[in-house]
């Protein structure tokens, strides 16, 4: 390593344990209550903190909004901080990035379940109750022209169309030739039409 990099690398050392210093001091006295030393510790951890909670989470306002929240537990919870156990920059940074994340997995958790409302809502009819009485009012439209049909017609219809019976099926059960069930299930169906107004 040439004279230039160990320059560089003993002043950024320097730099780096001159902050180290500084934020477990700031630390202490912000866990007294010292809102002058809040006001400091912000202005040393705030860009950072940004910075990691910004690739975390890529929305910029989320972001403000996480880095808000870690300043605040910082205030909150800074009587908890323990120099020993690492630098004041190291522990506000592992709590920003505890944040950020909750964040993410928050906001993919709401958008599933806004997925999963959305598909199941898709499924739904517009209007059920509407669709239902459509439904009732049709089919009372439908057993009205069926009492318009003969007796023939009427039996004939019911078991080829609401029996599900082939015109042949239905022509063994009524003892009767297939023409004429051809016959009684054509003029019936005609009448139904006419009485339901279908072109």
């Amino acid at each position: 390593m040439d004279e230039r990099a160990q320059r560089v690398r003993r002043l950024r050392d320097a730099r780096t344990a001159s902050t180290n210093e500084i934020g477990a001091e700031l630390m202490q006295r912000v866990a007294r209550g010292d809102e002058p030393a809040f006001e400091q510790l912000y202005d040393l951890l705030v860009k950072p903190i940004f910075g990691l909670v910004r690739r975390i989470v890529r929305d910029p306002a989320q972001s403000e909004e996480v880095v808000q929240e870690v300043m605040v537990e910082l205030w909150r919870s800074a009587a908890r901080y323990s120099p020993e156990r690492g630098s004041a920059t190291t522990w506000a940074m592992t709590l920003a990035h505890r944040r950020a994340v909750d964040r993410v997995r928050s906001a993919q958790a709401a958008a599933d379940r806004d997925d999963t409302v959305g598909r199941r809502d898709m499924g739904r009819p517009f209007d059920e109750v509407a669709e239902q009485v459509t439904t009732r009012l049709e089919q009372e439209q439908v057993r009205r022209c069926l009492r318009t049909l003969t007796d023939l017609q009427r039996e004939s219809v019911l078991l080829a169309y609401y029996g599900g019976r082939t015109y042949r099926e239905v022509g063994e059960l009524l003892d009767t030739p297939l023409g004429t069930i051809k016959t009684r299930l054509r003029d019936g169906l005609i009448r139904l039409r006419d009485c339901l107004g279908v072109a």
